[in-house]
């Protein structure tokens, strides 16, 4: 008998369409992080990412049962591809792509780029920097900013941004090259130093 763990994706969708129900939860906890956090990501908001990521799930199911799913072997790319696109209908019902904050923890891709110690002014200096940076980011055409924040935030590969933006993997790091090409452009107008 197979652990749950060596179980793919299409063998849980599989089951769960024969009636093992658990099968759809296993692969939701396997998923779990991974979506949720795609999802916080773009929306930056713990509360829309919930709703969001309840939305895909329920959309996930509805598509299994009703029999429309059909992407063997893919199912994160697809899932997060559903998720993705409920973070657009959400910004498209009028919110704004929000202003992405310094925060205090380690978790902060920019905290990597001063590994010693450092002092009380030196930390003060690279906050505001960093939150500058961050701001920049804002100005960059949507899809660039989409990659770049899915990409360094979400931690996505670059096939799988090809795969929830639909579109090839060069064009995934097309978008990123620009990305970085437009906001140093952006961090040399405005004088700001790493």
């Amino acid at each position: 008998m197979k652990t749950v763990v060596s179980v793919s994706d299409q063998e849980l969708i599989t089951r769960y369409l024969k009636g093992h129900e658990n099968s759809l939860g296993v692969l939701m906890l396997r998923h779990k992080s991974r979506v949720y956090t795609t999802i916080y990501q773009l929306v930056k908001d713990r509360d829309v990412a919930e709703d969001i990521f309840q939305d895909t799930f329920v959309k996930v199911i509805d598509t299994v049962r009703s029999g429309r799913y059909n992407e063997e072997g893919k199912f994160l790319p697809w899932v997060l591809r559903i998720a993705h696109n409920l973070c657009i209908d959400h910004f498209r019902r009028g919110a704004k792509m929000p202003i992405i904050q310094p925060k205090d923890d380690d978790t902060d891709v920019f905290s990597f780029l001063d590994l010693k110690e450092e002092s009380v002014e030196d930390r003060i200096v690279r906050l505001q920097s960093h939150q500058k940076v961050k701001q920049l980011i804002q100005h960059l055409p949507e899809e660039q900013r989409e990659v770049l924040v899915m990409r360094i935030y979400g931690g996505l590969s670059f096939k799988e941004i090809a795969d929830v933006t639909e579109v090839s993997i060069n064009t995934s790091l097309g978008r990123m090259r620009y990305a970085l090409g437009n906001l140093r452009r952006l961090i040399d107008k405005y004088h700001i130093s790493l």
